[in-house]
């Protein structure tokens, strides 16, 4: 089917990143953990709006980040069973580096790039994550070597999985149109420009149009912000032509002191915002549409 650009202008593209690999019940007591609640509250984030759920998982006894098949598979049933929601999942976990003092260089948060997109090539979902580059994350480093990213890229194409090129910094871009260069990149090219994490870009309007203005013509790109950063990105990104991502991945708060109930609560907003600024919330089919999946 062909792409209608004049109507596909109108529509924006919500992703909803439910749980994210840090993100604490400290921190909001209602974050989704287990498979089951991580499932429920993107099929809760689709009845709100969101054609995208973007899906890490958590060891359900411990909170932590997991890498486990199994889990990504009991999430990826789950919402499959209920509805037609595009599902990315992430390729992120596996690039943590860190240095504890008194304990010396932390490497158990390293996996080789086969491990890190395992089970992207075993679910087969529309859309990943591909970090495209490194940077600081407050306490540790989030390597993302060029040869290991080159090697996800070539095996997410052949899995036939639309990557979404995470950028931190603008020299991101750069190795961006290195991959599409060497063809690991199916078009149109889909980016998240993302802005307030701790080293990376600060979440400003001058960055984010800064970012915009250096990628490829026909890319499709979301924006997110993080912490009190993320219902202003949003509002810009639509303003600026962009599409939207909010969740708990990246902040935990509806409003100024007040705790988010749940993702489907910060979907919500996020739709109210689209629709002020007199755009249309994409379904998952239009979504499917703009991103270009599905066709030759």
């Amino acid at each position: 089917m062909k792409r209608d650009e004049k109507a596909e202008a109108k529509k924006v593209i919500i992703t909803a990143a439910v749980v994210g690999s840090r993100t604490s019940r400290s921190q909001n007591p209602n974050v989704p953990i287990s498979p089951e609640e991580i499932a429920k509250s993107a099929i809760e984030c689709a009845g709100e709006g969101a054609a995208i759920c973007h899906i890490h998982v958590r060891n359900p006894q411990t909170g932590h980040y997991s890498m486990e098949l199994r889990l990504y598979r009991e999430v990826v049933e789950r919402i499959r069973d209920h509805l037609d929601m595009l599902i990315n999942l992430t390729t992120g976990p596996g690039g943590r580096f860190s240095y504890r003092m008194g304990k010396g260089w932390d490497i158990s948060e390293l996996a080789p790039p086969e491990e890190r997109v395992k089970h992207v090539l075993e679910l087969r979902p529309e859309l990943c994550s591909l970090d495209v580059g490194s940077v600081n994350f407050v306490d540790s480093a989030f390597i993302n070597l060029a040869s290991h990213v080159e090697q996800m890229a070539q095996m997410i194409r052949e899995a036939k999985v639309k990557p979404e090129l995470e950028v931190f910094d603008a020299g991101h871009l750069r190795f961006a149109a290195h991959l599409n260069k060497k063809g690991l990149i199916v078009e149109p090219p889909l980016f998240q420009l993302c802005l307030g994490v701790p080293w990376g870009m600060e979440a400003t309007l001058e960055n984010l149009l800064n970012l915009r203005s250096h990628l490829p013509q026909n890319a499709v790109w979301h924006g997110l912000g993080v912490g009190s950063a993320q219902f202003p990105i949003a509002a810009a990104a639509v303003l600026a032509g962009g599409h939207v991502r909010v969740g708990f991945e990246d902040n935990v708060y509806l409003a100024r002191n007040v705790l988010a109930k749940s993702n489907a609560s910060l979907v919500r907003k996020a739709v109210e915002i689209v629709r002020v600024l007199d755009r249309e919330v994409a379904s998952p089919s239009e979504a499917r549409m703009i991103l270009g999946l599905g066709q030759s």
